[in-house]
């Protein structure tokens, strides 16, 4: 008679683990498939956005092409590395990979290679690396283990500014050594979304953030190359052959796309007339080549990743977990959000590329890193203390 009702329940128990694991493959897929489309709409851009400038300084129209698709390579493998490493593991990896980063912001700033006026990479051999690329995700894993091992105890502001200082401030201050204002704000974005939502009281929140947003304010006031960047976008025609130049053109690109767009590989704008369109501005070439229409496709696409990386965090038992899927997911939505903006001209344009889209292989592979970061997450089951 028992093996009769242990029948059932066994079927029961069977049925609820496949309907979940049903679940959690469509979490993932509805995760990678925006991704994936970034990835192929980036590479055609690419090619055709980088063919004059590859042509000029390389002798090669495909030369960032092939770049790009040998970075494509290594971040595809880091995706997936990463996605297979437990959840626990990432929560004792964190320390090792804040440190490293760490080593590697100051090495920028002893040996880095300068330029136009930036110290942000590093040469190794035929490859340059930009470690500030890879302090987004580093800040975000340290924060959100220091956050969901301490959050209980943050209740005095003392016990809450320290992990914050030692995390967000040190990041973000060696990234404004080099200078690279738009990168230290990215960092911040990710590390006050892991905090906004914690258990931490809001007011700490709040007041580290507005006492941040203020002194990010005065170091763009101190430099009045750094400010003429950021308030450009009041005022486009006060100096378009200036610190203009590029939101017009950019704009200019967008416009002559109009609603379809003047055809794949027919851009104009790539002809030297805008700077960095294969890098920062890679979104206007798309809007000039694919129109609105693609325009809005690509926002679309970065729209689903929101809500996948979101879904993901909400469905996380841990909170490490979700902790982690919530400051990853915001990082590259508000990249996303800023290159964009800085595009179309409603935001300050702040050199951060388009994530998944833009020519740069630092930044490709921390992105996918980060997507493969969200599938770990997603494929958890519990709270890593219970196990």
């Amino acid at each position: 008679m028992a093996n009769i009702v242990a029948m059932p329940a066994s079927r029961a128990a069977l049925r609820t683990i496949r309907a979940h694991e049903r679940g959690v493959s469509r979490t993932i897929l509805s995760l990678l498939v925006p991704v994936a489309l970034l990835v192929v709409v980036g590479l055609g851009a690419i090619l055709s956005a980088s063919s004059v400038v590859g042509l000029r300084e390389a002798g090669d129209g495909l030369f960032y092409f092939k770049r790009q698709i040998a970075w494509l390579v290594f971040g595809v493998v880091g995706m997936v590395v990463a996605a297979f490493i437990p959840l626990r593991w990432w929560k004792r990896l964190a320390l090792p990979v804040f440190v490293s980063t760490l080593v590697l912001l100051v090495a920028v700033l002893l040996v880095g290679t300068r330029v136009n006026g930036a110290i942000r990479w590093l040469i190794v051999g035929p490859m340059s690396i930009q470690p500030s690329e890879i302090a987004k995700l580093a800040t975000v894993l340290m924060l959100a283990t220091v956050v969901s091992r301490r959050e209980s105890s943050m209740v005095r502001y003392r016990d809450f500014f320290g992990p914050v200082a030692m995390t967000i401030g040190l990041v973000a201050g060696l990234v404004m050594l080099q200078p690279d204002l738009g990168t230290a704000l990215l960092v911040t974005s990710g590390a006050f979304a892991v905090l906004a939502a914690s258990a931490v009281p809001m007011r700490h929140v709040l007041g580290t953030g507005i006492a941040a947003t203020g002194g990010a304010l005065a170091l763009a006031v101190s430099s009045p190359y750094r400010w003429a960047r950021v308030t450009a976008f009041l005022d486009l025609q006060s100096d378009p052959l200036g610190s203009s130049y590029q939101a017009v053109q950019g704009l200019v690109a967008l416009g002559t796309g109009g609603l379809w767009g003047v055809g794949l590989g027919a851009s104009r704008a790539r002809w030297s007339f805008l700077p960095n369109a294969h890098t920062d501005f890679v979104f206007a070439i798309l809007g000039e080549e694919t129109g609105l229409i693609g325009s809005l496709a690509v926002v679309g696409l970065f729209a689903a990743f929101s809500v996948a990386g979101t879904m993901i965090a909400l469905r996380c038992a841990d909170r490490f977990g979700r902790l982690l899927a919530v400051g990853v997911t915001t990082w590259l939505s508000t990249q996303a959000l800023v290159n964009i903006g800085g595009v179309v001209g409603i935001l300050p344009i702040t050199g951060v590329p388009l994530p998944f889209v833009s020519a740069g292989g630092s930044a490709l592979v921390a992105a996918l890193v980060g997507v493969g970061v969200l599938v770990s997450v997603a494929r958890h089951v519990g709270p890593i203390e219970a196990r």
